[in-house]
């Protein structure tokens, strides 16, 4: 009995750090577009982020009982396929953060899960039609549907805000992103944080300690709530950099437009207890919106690769769990096993993201390097540029922060070169880029 209670603690204790890890993967769902714009500086976007995380936990507890009561059959399973599906969770989390890659929490969890029950019952422990219904179809749908909301409201803001001030719009639609931002944190504590709060409760009702279809305890919430808003305040900033700057280069109007239509597709779903991809659907949303401005481009290279983990994130955190799952079926030192093996890939990855680190600091673009060049009389906007001179030539950067100071040089123009004639009356001129 003593072991078994310990093996319990360690699944509960595991399951809170996917959920950790899980925040920190998903920030960029609700706070990429945010920062890309300017609209909230990255390390206020996250701590509203995490605040919010964990209010919504609290909001519904429908797709959690998805997970615990729907899924798989508790019947038959053991506590250890449950950590045997985390572990091949938080490898596939750790790993796509890494590589910088927006893939779904979502389904690591899943594809554990599956993959997992697969190896120690077989295909009678999971329930064929719930993973089609309540995960493949929704996975197909979100960021089709999302993108496509996104994209008719990206042209209707424009639509709307073609006839108004260029720089009071985007003060005003700036203002509109931080109130959609943290709609979608709310939505994505409601629905990311239930599926931590339905493995859990999985867990101990294969323990005993809960009868089947049990709702999850208040604990439960709370410490599941709690973990998610730890790792969202963390920041994931490799994947905020990708969703952010990435896949297309945002405006106020098409982060907006994006934020909003993605919150009310993963809030609807929440409450119809479908377990969708928020990563998924904030994705989508924010390559809808790209193309929804006139001009606007998405970068297919980046999209393509991140289309190509969404695809393998089930099978691959699958096998992961199906592996762990043939350890911890050997006894406890299976179990034991699994766990170092766990901690050693978590810091091999940690280790190997500190050689090229993105933090707070770097996640909007990339230093400007000056470049002496002369200038050219024309094309000056006098007062673009906060301290700029009235002889200044402004540069469009597009998809890099210009607020940030440092983002601005100062580039002299050729002093060494002689002044012609023509030109003999005119004062230096200064370009800011």
């Amino acid at each position: 009995m003593e072991h078994f209670t310990l093996l319990l603690a360690i699944v509960i204790a595991t399951a809170l750090v996917f959920d950790f890890t899980n925040g920190f993967h998903d920030t960029a769902n609700a706070m990429a577009t945010t920062i890309s714009t300017g609209a909230l500086k990255p390390k206020t976007a996250v701590a509203m982020s995490a605040v919010l995380n964990l209010v919504g936990a609290f909001l519904s507890v429908e797709v959690a009982k998805t997970i615990s009561g729907g899924l798989i059959n508790e019947s038959g399973i053991r506590t250890e396929v449950i950590f045997a599906a985390l572990v091949g969770a938080i490898i596939w989390n750790l790993f796509t953060w890494l590589l910088g890659l927006p893939s779904s929490s979502s389904h690591a969890l899943f594809g554990g899960l599956i993959g997992a029950t697969l190896m120690s019952v077989g295909t009678s422990g999971v329930n064929g039609g719930v993973v089609i219904t309540k995960v493949l179809i929704p996975a197909l749908a979100a960021p089709v549907v999302a993108g496509l909301a996104a994209m008719l409201a990206t042209r209707l803001t424009y639509r709307i805000s073609a006839r108004t001030d260029e720089k009071a719009t985007a003060k005003g639609f700036r203002a509109g992103q931080i109130a959609s931002a943290g709609l979608v944190s709310l939505a994505h504590g409601t629905n990311d944080a239930q599926k931590t709060m339905g493995v859990i409760t999985l867990a101990l009702v294969t323990g005993g300690v809960l009868s089947p279809g049990s709702n999850p305890p208040l604990w439960v919430i709370v410490s599941a709530g709690t973990a998610i808003a730890l790792g969202t305040y963390l920041g994931g900033w490799r994947i905020i950099k990708t969703m952010g700057t990435g896949l297309t280069d945002l405006r106020p109007q098409q982060g907006f437009a994006a934020q909003t239509s993605a919150a009310t597709v993963i809030l609807a779903s929440s409450h119809l207890g479908f377990s969708l991809s928020t990563t998924q659907s904030c994705s989508g949303a924010v390559m809808g919106a790209g193309l929804g401005r006139k001009g606007g481009v998405v970068r297919w290279s980046t999209a393509t690769r991140m289309f190509v983990a969404w695809g393998l994130t089930l099978p691959a955190a699958g096998l992961v769990a199906a592996g762990a799952e043939y350890l911890t079926g050997h006894g406890t030192w299976g179990v034991t096993v699994v766990a170092v093996l766990l901690v050693a890939a978590s810091a091999a990855i940690w280790l190997a993201s500190r050689r090229r680190p993105v933090d707070h600091t770097n996640v909007t673009g990339a230093d400007v390097v000056p470049v002496d060049v002369p200038v050219d009389a024309g094309s000056v906007d006098a007062g673009s540029v906060d301290g700029a001179s009235v002889d200044a030539v402004t540069v469009d950067t597009v998809g890099v922060d210009t607020a940030s100071p440092s983002l601005a040089a100062t580039i002299p123009g050729p002093a060494a070169l002689p002044t012609p004639p023509a030109v003999a009356g005119e004062s230096a001129r200064t370009a800011t880029v």
